[in-house]
């Protein structure tokens, strides 16, 4: 029984969770809400990180200062459409991305985005969990294996499911708890 492709698929489930938690704006400068951004650089889509460097010199502040001074307006550009919700400072030199300081309404606000993030990937571990299942079925059907095999994979299944909803719901409360705390 093949429960390795299943457990690898809620390992991406989390990894996706994971990258999508660190894109959320907590009121902190964090380089990774840039990670989507792709700058027109000669004609080729590029990350934001291959055309610039981006440093986080205080808490609530990015400067990205690109190696080509010339796409510089390109990059204030992308920044733009990203909504990202941040308005870039451009002083010919650098671009400056000043965090503002979280209110409490919109500090609920995240959160709930937050939350609404782990329960979407909760589904999708539980949709992993139901094809797994449905495989194993399928094999008890076509008398590849026996009921009582079906029985211990739907239960290993379940243990797999359980851990990683755990873990995603250990992350949303670490995640949470920052939001919370700034």
């Amino acid at each position: 029984m093949d429960f390795n492709s299943i457990e690898e698929k809620m390992k991406k489930t989390i990894s996706v969770f994971e990258e999508n938690l660190s894109e959320v704006r907590a009121g902190r400068a964090n380089p990774a809400i840039l990670n989507k951004i792709m700058i027109d650089y000669y004609g080729v889509p590029t990350p934001i990180n291959q055309v610039a460097g981006i440093s986080v010199p205080e808490a609530r502040l990015i400067v990205i200062q690109p190696w080509d001074l010339g796409i510089l307006k390109e990059i204030e550009k992308e920044i733009l459409k990203a909504d990202i919700g941040i308005n870039p400072n451009n002083d010919g030199k650098v671009i400056r991305l000043a965090f503002p300081e979280l209110n409490e309404e919109r500090r609920k606000e995240i959160v709930k985005d937050i939350k609404k993030m782990a329960e979407e990937s909760k589904v999708a571990v539980r949709s992993i969990r139901r094809d797994g299942i449905d495989t194993f079925k399928t094999k008890q059907k076509e008398s590849e294996i026996t009921e009582d095999d079906l029985k211990v994979a739907e239960e290993k299944i379940q243990k797999l499911t359980d851990k990683y909803i755990a873990i995603i719901d250990e992350k949303l409360a670490n995640k949470e708890q920052e939001v919370m705390s700034i």
